[in-house]
């Protein structure tokens, strides 16, 4: 086996198609007997829709439900403000593409599954590395039927930010913190609610809505480790102050009978300091978790997948080994966009976001015609749209 491949998330998935594509013998594993996992992240920004087009699979995409956003807006208690607006976007695409998650990876696996030496093994979890000479040679695996081993020339951890190999390749994250965690929760939409997408801010308060057509899916940011306390004042003390936040909501919060309807996510920001051992290399959200602010954490890890098969289909490809000197130059590409991302997330949580959920200060007031400034405009669109660094597939099809 060339290549191994825990998790088959956007980073997981995209890796083992790129590799397939170019003719490599790729394993992956998915602990989970589908991919239907509520409130995952499942905006698709141009940079990824540029990747689908690559790989002819752009038409495909778009016969999935989905929602077409070109821009979202800031909604303060003095009104609403055009926050970022794609159209402009350099590229075919100037927009983002709301699409659940599974649809995606479902998109993505069964492209993989046309080559031979791309093969998916469900319901198996990863539980450890194989390692022989002090370098890791496969990993080890559990499914219905027991315990089990893989060998690799190349084991690749795109398991989340939980990752269990990368505990087990004795890789410890830099962790920097986040102010806030977030509860996701869904309501019906009405004809005459808002269309676009948006934050919602007030002293104190903030809430995410995504259209998604039939149904709000809706983001309660709470200030860090606050859910217990939240709890135990009732389910009024979440459904009153979102009521307060959008009022048109009506009577549909009353839908929120209890905290089993919500969804918590742990928000946390951290990165790797180093990505890789001998045979071993974490990308995606177990190098980088991202916080969830701007909806890119699917789109870095596709750009993860895309620059590892660049640099590792050839020579993977060919059965040579794989030069930990390698491994580094891969992350060195990209560990830049990951540090940028990271610090404007950062930015915004610890000057927005943080002192504004935990009532410290009014949110602050910007002008309503900054947006449309062509130089802030223009960076904002960018870095919504494309990211840093954007990746582009040089992998050939075999």
């Amino acid at each position: 086996m060339s290549c191994v491949i825990a998790g088959g998330g956007p980073a997981g998935a995209m890796l083992a198609l790129l590799l397939a594509r170019a003719g490599v013998e790729v394993t992956l594993l998915e602990k989970h007997a589908d991919f239907l996992r509520d409130f995952r992240g499942d905006t698709i920004h141009p940079s990824t829709l540029q990747v689908l087009d690559e790989l002819g699979l752009v038409e495909e995409f778009l016969k999935l439900p989905h929602r077409k956003t070109y821009g979202a807006a800031l909604i303060t208690d003095d009104g609403p403000i055009q926050l970022a607006n794609l159209r402009g976007l350099p590229g075919k695409y100037d927009y983002i593409a709301f699409v659940p998650q599974w649809d995606f990876l479902k998109l993505i696996t069964s492209a993989a599954q046309k080559y031979p030496t791309f093969r998916l093994l469900m319901e198996s979890e990863a539980t450890g590395l194989i390692r022989e000479g002090g370098a890791a040679r496969g990993l080890r695996y559990r499914d219905k039927s027991g315990e089990h081993e893989i060998r690799a020339e190349l084991t690749v951890a795109a398991d989340g930010r939980g990752s269990t190999l990368r505990a087990a390749a004795g890789l410890v994250p830099q962790e920097f913190g986040a102010p806030m965690d977030v509860l996701w929760f869904r309501l019906p939409r009405v004809e005459s609610d808002p269309d676009q997408t948006f934050l919602r801010i007030s002293t104190g308060h903030m809430m995410v809505g995504i259209n998604r057509e039939t149904y709000w899916q809706l983001a309660y940011i709470i200030p860090k480790g606050g859910f217990d306390r939240l709890a135990e004042r009732g389910i009024d003390a979440f459904r009153q102050p979102a009521a307060r936040l959008l009022p048109w909501l009506g009577d549909r919060i009353g839908q929120i009978t209890s905290y089993d309807d919500v969804s918590m996510l742990t928000v946390a920001i951290n990165r790797l300091r180093r990505w890789h051992r001998p045979g071993f290399l974490a990308i995606g959200d177990a190098a980088h978790a991202m916080s969830p602010m701007f909806g890119v954490g699917i789109n870095l890890a596709v750009q993860d997948a895309v620059a590892t098969a660049n640099l590792l289909a050839a020579p993977l490809g060919a059965g040579l080994p794989i030069p930990e000197a390698l491994l580094h130059r891969l992350q060195r590409r990209r560990l830049l966009p990951t540090r940028v991302t990271q610090a404007v997330q950062r930015v915004a949580q610890d000057r927005l976001i943080g002192p504004t959920i935990n009532g410290q200060v009014a949110p602050p007031r910007i002008p309503a015609n900054l947006p449309r400034n062509p130089l802030v405009g223009g960076v904002v669109r960018r870095f919504l749209g494309l990211g840093v660094r954007p990746e582009h597939v040089m992998t050939p099809e075999r």
